[in-house]
């Protein structure tokens, strides 16, 4: 991910043995990372049975969240891809009724958003 990207707040891909050397210990049995995106400092993280949001907090980066929403209450998501002119693509989830997206993220152009339409589509219709 370039620099510029992260300052404009953009994720980028990180590899799933990257996620998994960081953050395995957040994995219960059986769970399997299936994508995994930073920004700046935080991560977000596309398991087979959750998505896990990982918040790091204050100046040092010493305090983290650790947010975890299971599928089943994902209401409804949706994918905007990048245009000729636009430098991202734009992620929003709903989760349960709420009116508003819970989570808005930013994607840069590396990222193949319809990886990422694909793994919340195959968990959350499921």
């Amino acid at each position: 991910m370039g620099l510029f990207s992260a300052l404009i707040g953009n994720a980028g891909t990180v590899t799933v043995e990257e996620l998994k050397n960081k953050y395995g210990k957040l994995l219960t049995d059986n769970e399997d990372i299936e994508l995994g995106f930073k920004l700046i400092r935080d991560t977000f993280i596309f398991t087979n049975k959750r998505l896990i949001l990982i918040d790091v907090q204050g100046m040092t980066g010493s305090k983290v969240e650790y947010k975890s929403i299971s599928y089943k209450s994902i209401s409804r998501f949706s994918i905007e891809t990048a245009g000729t002119f636009e430098l991202d693509a734009e992620l929003k989830i709903w989760v349960s009724s709420e009116q508003n997206p819970s989570i808005k993220k930013q994607f840069n152009k590396s990222v193949n958003v319809y990886d990422v339409q694909k793994v919340l589509a195959t968990y959350v219709l499921a």
